[in-house]
């Protein structure tokens, strides 16, 4: 207890000196940074040639402020908003107002949970003002599960980025712990919100939540890069090959060969035997299946379209596993340079 004592006491006087150090340019500095790049640039407008100088200088020059110093510097910036009662600026509705005006209702949320009574929100919530290194180095020491779980809750843009800058011996673990993911107990959450606590100095009350998944997992691998998800997706198949297998099918759908070029389809139609095309063709959308027929000669096409009329009805187990063995040929393809293939909704 000693211990913690003197340890939150050097802390407090840390953040004391640099508080203390801090010039009001530099204080308007954090706010424009946390404001945003739209918003910061209509203020800036409204500024003077020298006033935008000291800003911008002052911008520059806090980028190592710590958390606690930017949580210090929002905390006065709403006191002061507080204090100025005499037209109705110090109430929480009008907090609230100007807070959503400047921010979004998404990141406003985040920062009146923590600086308003009653509007508690989880700490996870801050992530979203955070960059993608900044998280990663928050939690590369975790244990991957906690890794997991912060990857979900984040874009899945962010979340590849994050994935990136994490060590590469847990990377494919994580993506595997995603994956497995359904629901986060409260003794889980807990364990969570008091590593963010740690952060932040944010608390909540726990809850059961829902995220993750196979498709969150899959959204997040879409959105890595070639030599990353390569590297994931090969370490996961050693974890998990049936996880890897069903990560890598939600990664691509047969709906999205809509957007192969015409090459690409022909090269693909090579290497499908066409009792498969015929079977996978049977439960595609009208687009899809256009796609692959206007890629066959008209006596090919003629015969081709006879012979799948003729199978009758088929069971929708057997079309979807006909389109994900297709996909998983492009995707072979595709890694040999035959197919261009981009990830998830979009290709190249």
């Amino acid at each position: 207890m000693a211990t913690e004592i003197v340890e939150d006491t050097a802390k407090a006087e840390a953040l004391r000196v640099e508080m203390s150090a801090m010039t009001g340019s530099q204080r308007a500095a954090v706010l424009m940074l946390l404001l945003g790049e739209q918003q910061a640039s209509e203020i800036v407008r409204f500024l003077d040639p020298k006033e935008v100088q000291a800003l911008g200088a002052a911008m520059v020059s806090v980028a190592e402020l710590s958390q606690e110093a930017v949580n210090q510097v929002l905390d006065d910036f709403v006191m002061t908003i507080k204090k100025q009662t005499s037209i109705g600026l110090g109430t929480t509705e009008y907090v609230e107002k100007v807070f959503k005006r400047a921010l979004g209702d998404d990141k406003a949320a985040s920062v009146l949970g923590r600086i308003m009574p009653g509007q508690s929100t989880k700490g996870l919530d801050i992530l979203q003002w955070m960059d993608a290194r900044s998280i990663a180095d928050m939690i590369r020491s975790e244990h991957p599960q906690v890794c997991a779980i912060i990857l979900s809750v984040l874009e899945h843009e962010v979340a590849a980025d994050v994935l990136l800058f994490l060590p590469e011996e847990i990377r494919s673990e994580v993506i595997q712990r995603v994956a497995s993911l359904e629901t986060v107990q409260p003794s889980a959450m807990a364990e969570l919100e008091a590593i963010m606590k740690k952060q932040f100095s944010t608390s909540s009350s726990a809850a059961s939540s829902s995220f993750g998944g196979i498709k969150a997992a899959a959204k997040i691998m879409n959105s890595t890069k070639t030599a990353l998800e390569a590297q994931v997706m090969g370490g996961l198949e050693k974890l998990d090959a049936d996880l890897m297998m069903k990560i890598q099918d939600n990664m691509f759908t047969f709906d999205n060969l809509l957007s192969v070029d015409s090459k690409g389809i022909q090269v693909l139609m090579r290497n499908v035997e066409p009792d498969m095309l015929m079977i996978a063709l049977k439960g595609a959308n009208e687009e899809v299946r256009g796609k692959f027929l206007e890629n066959m000669s008209t006596r090919a096409r003629g015969m081709f379209v006879d012979d799948m009329n003729a199978k009758g009805l088929l069971r929708i187990a057997d079309v979807e596993d006909a389109q994900k063995t297709i996909m998983r040929i492009a995707r072979k393809l595709s890694d040999s340079g035959d197919l261009v293939l981009g990830g998830g909704a979009d290709f190249v």
